[in-house]
């Protein structure tokens, strides 16, 4: 599993996803994204490369719901 940028041409690939929900309803592109996450484990195919991107999203997840409940006193 690759949590480095492995994309050929990162930016523009970036500019492409945002213009893919431009003028969308919210609902709409919820179901944009949801396809396209199907897409794209299909793509990947392997359930345990798929696991383990599912386990670190998780995890990601949650160290970010953490930090966001940290207050300074």
């Amino acid at each position: 599993m690759h949590t480095k940028i492995n994309v050929e041409d990162p930016d523009g690939f970036y500019a492409r996803l945002i213009e893919l929900h431009e003028g969308l309803s919210t609902d709409e592109s919820l179901k944009v994204s949801a396809k396209m996450i199907l897409m794209m484990a299909n793509e990947i195919g392997d359930r345990s490369t798929l696991d383990q991107m599912l386990a670190y999203l998780r995890d990601e997840s949650r160290k970010s719901r953490s930090a966001d409940n940290v207050t300074c006193s």
